[in-house]
C-alpha cells in the first residue's frame, strides 16, 4: 500500500525583507522566535550561506565553551535490533515488521552478548539498543517470547540485557525503547549511562488524522513524547532526541519541534545532542513514493537548531544519510556525526552503509576539524556524573563502567581495555560519615549555608520553570456558596468530596471571618464525636539516616551533596543505638526517612530495619517514603510490590505518606524537578495498604498552590482510601497537613513561592480535612514543628485530634528554617492539651493503645527514669 501525504496547511513564503531581518538577529544573537526560525528555514543560496556561517560560529563558540575547541566527535558502536516488532505503524519504517517475517520475536540474550563482543573486538565503546514500542501489546507472539522466559515487559528484558552487556564485554549501553513511563526510566536508568527518543515532531495533525505518516501509532503522539522528554530530565538521564524532517510538517511545525527541543534542555539540561534527521523514501512502506528531504532543507535546519540550541547541547546529522554532502553539514553547524559502526548495518536505514571511520575522518580534516571519538555520554554529563555534583547524571553503578574507557577530557580512551566489569555495587556496609551531630546542632549552631553549593543547576532552570506556575487567582465565592457548604458540612460533611459540590467546597476553603469560625466550629463537633476529647500522640523518634541527596526538590533545604559541609550519612549501627536510645527513653516508634543517596547499597534500607528490630525487637518501625520505596526498588530490579514485601517481612511496621506535597503534577513538577509522579505515589502507598503496610497521608501546601490543589489532593486521598477499604486493609491511619515551611527553601529563596500558608490557610486546611475525609480517615494531625504552640493550638480546637510525636531529633524542618525547635516531651505535649482544656494520651502509631506508657519527660541520652515508664493494656 502507498499513500499520499495529504496537503499541509497553507504556508506562504516569507518575504525578503523578513529573511533579511531574520538574518540580522541570527547574525547578533538574538534569541529567536517560531515566526523567526521558521523564516530561516527557507534561507537558500547567498541567504543560506549567511546562515550556515552564523550557525557556524555558534558551533565553535559551543565546542570552545565544552573545552573541546576544533573536534568533530562520533561514537563507535555496534547496533544490537533487540526486537524489530513494535505495537506501531509509521509509514515509513521498514526496521518494525511483524512476526512472521522474524524468525524470533526477540534476539536471544546470547545473541545480544555474542554481538557486543564483536563490537569490543572491533574497539566499539556503545552498545546501541534499538527496538520497537513495547511490541507485547499487540503481538501474541511477543508476550508469549517475554512469558517463556519470565520476563514482564520488553523494558524488564532490555534491563537484563544492558547489565549482560555491562559485565559480559565492558561496552555502554544506550537504550532507545521508545515512550517510557517515569517508572520505566527510573529501572533502567541504573544500566545504561544513556537513552535516547526522537521527538520526529511536534505537529499534532501528523499523528491524529488518517492518512499522515504517524496516524495509528500511538506512542508518536506529539504530547507523549514531550512527556517522556520532561521526564528523562526530572530523573537526569543524559538523553538523546531530534527531528525528522520531510515527513509532511511545515517550515513552522519543524521550528516548533525544534523549539520544544530547546525548552526542555534549558529547563532540565539533560539533552546531549539533539539529531536532524533528513527523511529517505524506503521501498515496501507506505510513504515509499514521497520524494526524500532536500539536503539543503537539511542544511538549513541543522543551521536554525544550532542557533535555537543552548551551548551544551550538540547537534548531529548521521553521516550516511547525506550522500556526499558531509561538508554541507559541517558548514551547517553540526559538532557530531553520531554513532557509526564498523561492525553492524544501520538497522533502521538497511539500504544506507556506515562511511568508514578512516574515511570520516578524512572528510572531516578536509573541512577544518579533527575526529574524536566519544562515549555514548557526552563529556559534560560524564565529567559532572564522576564528580558527583549537583544531578548524578551517572547510577553509581554504571559510574566505574564509564570511567574505564574516559579520558582525561570526557571523551573515549584510545588505550582504554574493553573488558566486562561486575555491574552490581560490592557487599559492605555503610559507615557513618559527615556532620552526624547536625541533629543536635541545628538547634544551636544552625546550618552552614543558607543554601547548597549548586543552587542554580540543581534545580533545573529557574526562569523556565516560572512560566509552569500555576495561576492563584482566586475562585470568585458568593455568600450563598457558603451557607450552602456549611450547611453540607453539618449534615453530610464527607459530600462535600462529590463533584456536585464543588463550589460550595470551595467556597469553604477560601471562607474567612465569621464563616471560618463557623466552619471550624461543625470541624471541631465532629471530631468529638468521631474520635473524642483526647489529644493523643506518640513517643518517637526521627531518624534522617542520610541528607545526601540530587533529587532536586525545590522546597527542600534539607538535601546536600556528598561534598557540602552540612552533608551526612548513618551507618545501620548508629542508627541501632539511636533507636536503642529512644526505646530506653520511653519510645514506641521510630521514624527513618532520607535524602536518595545514590551510595546506600540495595539493601541499605533493609538493613536499617533489621538493624532497629534486631536490636529493639518491639520498636515500631515506621520507615521510607514512597519515593525512597521506588528508588530501592529500581536499583534492585525488583517490583515495588516485591520490595515492599521485603521490607515488611525485615520489620518494617508502617510508612509514613510524605512524598505526597501536592498530588497534581502540574504543582509537582514545578515544586520538584525529579521525584515520582503523583500516579506513582499512589501505586507504591496502595501496593503497601494492600500488603497490610498501613501508611500516614500528608499534604504540603501554602507555596505555589491553589484552594482548587487543595481539593484534589484530598478527593485523591479518598479514593486511595477507598480502594484499601475495598481490599479490606486499613490503608491511611491519619492525614498530616504540613504547611510550607518557606525560609531556606530553594524554591522561596528564588523567588517562586509564598512565604508559606497564612494563619487562615491552617484553619482552614486542617478544618477541611476533618470534614471532606470523614468515613475515611478518621485521625487529623497537627505538626507542632511548623505550626508552633498558638497554631496547633488554634487548629487542635477546629478538628484536629493529634499532635504527632516528641520526635527527640527533628531536622528537615529545622533545616528549612522552622523556628519551633527539633524536639518535644511528653511534658510538653500535655502542656499543649491542658491550653485547650483536653486530656491528653499517648497512642501507638497505628492509634491503638501501647504497652508501655511515658509518664517521665527524660530527654534522649540521659536514661530513663526508674518511674518513667509503666505496662498499660487495652
Amino acid at each position: 500500500m502507498s499513500i499520499e501525504l495529504g496537503p499541509s496547511p497553507a504556508e506562504p513564503a516569507p518575504t525578503a525583507s523578513a529573511l533579511r531581518r531574520a538574518l540580522r538577529r541570527a547574525r547578533d544573537g538574538v534569541t529567536l522566535d517560531a515566526t523567526e526560525a521558521a523564516v530561516l528555514l527557507h534561507a537558500r543560496g547567498d541567504d543560506l550561506d549567511e546562515l550556515l556561517t552564523v550557525a557556524g560560529r555558534a558551533r565553535d563558540a559551543h565546542l570552545t565553551a565544552e573545552g573541546r575547541a576544533g573536534l568533530v566527535t562520533y561514537s563507535r558502536k555496534v547496533f544490537i535490533p533487540l526486537t524489530r516488532l513494535c505495537r506501531d505503524r509509521c509509514h515509513y519504517c521498514t526496521f518494525a515488521t511483524v512476526p512472521h517475517k522474524v524468525e524470533s520475536a526477540y534476539l536471544e540474550r546470547d545473541e545480544v552478548v555474542e554481538i557486543a563482543r564483536q563490537g569490543a573486538a572491533a574497539g566499539c565503546k556503545e552498545a546501541l539498543f534499538t527496538l520497537g514500542d513495547r511490541p507485547e501489546l499487540r503481538w501474541d507472539a511477543a508476550a508469549e517470547w517475554l512469558e517463556a522466559r519470565g520476563y514482564s515487559s520488553t523494558v524488564d528484558y532490555l534491563r537484563s540485557c544492558a547489565v549482560a552487556v555491562l559485565e559480559e564485554t565492558g561496552l555502554l549501553p544506550h537504550l532507545n525503547p521508545g515512550v517510557l513511563s517515569w517508572a520505566e526510566m527510573t529501572r533502567l536508568k541504573p544500566v545504561a549511562p544513556s537513552m535516547g527518543m526522537m521527538l520526529e515532531t511536534s505537529a499534532e495533525r501528523l499523528w491524529s488524522q488518517k492518512g499522515m505518516p504517524h496516524y495509528a501509532s500511538p506512542d508518536k503522539e506529539p504530547a507523549v513524547r514531550l512527556k517522556v522528554l520532561a521526564e528523562a530530565g526530572r530523573i537526569g538521564i543524559p538523553f538523546t532526541s531530534g527531528i525528522l524532517i520531510g515527513i509532511g510538517e511545515t517550515h513552522r511545525e519543524r521550528a516548533e519541534a525544534l523549539l520544544a527541543l530547546r525548552a526542555s534542555a534549558r529547563q532540565y539540561g539533560h539533552l546531549q545532542e539533539v539529531i536532524v534527521q533528513n527523511f529517505r523514501a524506503k521501498p515496501d512502506t507506505a510513504m515509499r513514493g514521497m520524494p526524500d528531504a532536500d539536503l539543503h532543507e537539511l542544511a538549513a535546519t541543522i543551521a536554525v537548531a544550532r542557533l535555537l540550541m543552548p551551548s551544551g547541547v550538540s547537534v548531529q546529522a548521521p553521516p550516511n544519510l547525506v550522500g556526499a554532502e558531509h561538508g554541507l553539514m559541517l558548514r551547517a553547524g553540526i559538532d557530531d556525526w553520531g554513532g557509526v559502526s564498523p561492525v553492524t548495518p544501520d538497522h533502521v536505514n538497511p539500504e544506507r552503509p556506515w562511511p568508514a571511520i578512516d574515511a570520516l575522518a578524512e572528510i572531516t580534516a578536509e573541512n577544518g576539524f579533527a575526529l574524536r571519538e566519544r562515549l555514548t555520554i557526552y563529556p559534560r554529563h560524564l565529567r559532572q556524573g564522576l564528580a558527583g555534583d549537583g544531578t548524578q547524571w551517572l547510577d553509581t553503578r554504571v559510574a566505574a563502567h564509564v570511567a574505564a574507557l574516559a579520558a582525561p577530557d570526557g571523551l573515549a580512551d584510545s588505550a582504554a581495555v574493553l573488558t566486562g566489569r561486575p555491574w552490581q555495587e560490592p557487599d559492605g556496609g555503610v559507615e557513618s560519615v559527615g556532620r552526624t551531630d547536625l541533629h543536635v546542632d541545628i538547634d544551636t549552631v544552625g546550618r552552614t549555608e543558607d543554601r547548597r553549593g549548586d543552587f542554580d543547576t540543581v534545580y533545573g532552570d529557574w526562569e523556565s520553570l516560572k512560566e509552569q506556575l500555576p495561576s492563584t487567582a482566586a475562585p470568585e465565592r458568593l455568600d450563598t456558596d457558603v451557607r450552602d457548604g456549611l450547611r453540607i458540612a453539618a449534615d453530610d460533611p464527607a459530600a462535600l468530596l462529590d463533584e456536585a459540590n464543588t463550589t460550595a467546597a470551595m467556597a469553604l476553603m477560601t471562607c474567612d471571618g465569621a464563616a471560618l469560625d463557623a466552619l471550624a466550629g461543625i470541624a471541631d463537633d465532629l471530631r468529638r464525636s468521631v474520635v473524642g476529647d483526647d489529644v493523643t500522640y506518640v513517643v518517637n523518634r526521627n531518624i534522617n539516616f542520610s541528607n545526601i541527596c540530587y533529587v532536586g526538590c525545590r522546597f527542600c533545604a534539607f538535601a546536600q551533596r556528598e561534598r557540602d559541609a552540612d552533608a551526612y550519612r548513618l551507618s545501620p549501627t548508629e542508627v541501632a543505638d539511636r533507636a536503642e536510645e529512644a526505646w530506653r527513653a520511653g519510645a514506641t516508634e521510630v521514624c527513618m526517612q532520607g535524602g536518595i543517596d545514590p551510595r546506600l547499597p540495595v539493601t541499605g534500607y533493609v538493613d536499617l530495619v533489621r538493624a532497629v528490630r534486631g536490636r529493639v525487637p518491639e520498636m515500631h518501625v515506621h520507615a521510607f517514603s514512597p519515593m525512597e520505596i521506588v528508588s530501592v526498588a529500581a536499583k534492585a530490579g525488583i517490583s515495588i510490590e516485591e520490595c515492599l514485601t521485603e521490607l515488611r517481612d525485615a520489620g518494617l511496621g508502617s510508612i509514613p505518606g510524605t512524598a505526597a506535597e501536592i498530588l497534581d503534577d502540574d504543582v509537582r513538577w514545578v515544586l520538584t524537578k525529579g521525584k515520582l509522579p503523583a500516579a506513582q505515589w499512589i501505586e507504591v502507598v496502595s501496593t503497601a495498604h494492600r500488603l497490610g503496610i498501613p501508611s500516614s497521608s500528608t499534604m504540603m501546601y501554602g507555596h505555589v498552590d491553589t484552594p482548587e490543589h487543595w481539593l484534589g489532593h484530598l478527593r485523591t486521598l479518598a479514593g486511595v482510601q477507598d480502594t484499601a477499604a475495598a481490599n479490606g486493609v486499613s490503608g491511611f491511619t491519619e492525614f498530616v497537613p504540613l504547611p510550607f515551611v518557606h525560609r531556606n527553601a530553594p524554591l522561596y529563596l528564588a523567588g517562586l513561592a509564598r512565604p508559606g500558608p497564612t494563619r487562615r490557610d491552617n484553619r482552614a486546611v486542617h478544618a477541611m480535612a476533618r470534614l471532606l475525609l470523614h468515613g475515611r480517615i478518621d485521625n487529623v494531625q497537627c505538626s507542632w514543628v511548623k505550626l508552633g504552640e498558638s497554631g496547633s493550638a488554634e487548629v487542635l480546637t477546629g478538628g484536629a485530634n493529634d499532635v504527632g510525636g516528641t520526635l527527640m531529633e527533628e531536622t528537615i524542618s529545622r533545616m528549612a528554617g522552622s523556628e519551633h525547635g527539633s524536639a518535644r516531651t511528653v511534658e510538653q505535649l500535655r502542656a499543649l492539651a491542658d491550653r485547650i482544656g483536653r486530656p491528653a494520651r499517648q497512642r501507638g502509631t497505628t492509634y491503638g493503645r501501647v504497652g508501655r506508657v511515658q509518664l517521665g519527660v527524660s530527654p534522649v541520652g540521659g536514661g530513663a527514669r526508674e518511674d518513667s515508664t509503666c505496662a498499660a493494656h487495652s
